[in-house]
């Protein structure tokens, strides 16, 4: 499963997002995902993909394309 995939697959099924809603220019507070949600998301692709994301700042603002290449860029780190 590639990382666009697995946090498509996340934003599904422990948000409730509609999977035809997640594109990579789409900002992330349009897929109703305030700063708590997005910590919670933070931790849970941590956990499913074991890279570390501390040192990445996301906020509601930023697009489903910025976090695919935030987390591709940790996972090839």
């Amino acid at each position: 499963m590639s990382t666009s995939e697995e946090i498509s697959a996340l934003l599904v099924t422990r948000f409730g997002t509609d999977p035809g809603a997640i594109r990579p220019e789409v900002p992330l507070r349009q897929l109703r995902l305030d700063s708590l949600a997005l910590e919670e998301l933070r931790l849970l692709i941590e956990d499913r993909m074991d890279i570390d994301l501390e040192d990445v700042v996301l906020s509601s603002r930023d697009t489903v394309g910025n976090l695919i290449t935030a987390v591709c860029a940790k996972a090839g780190a």
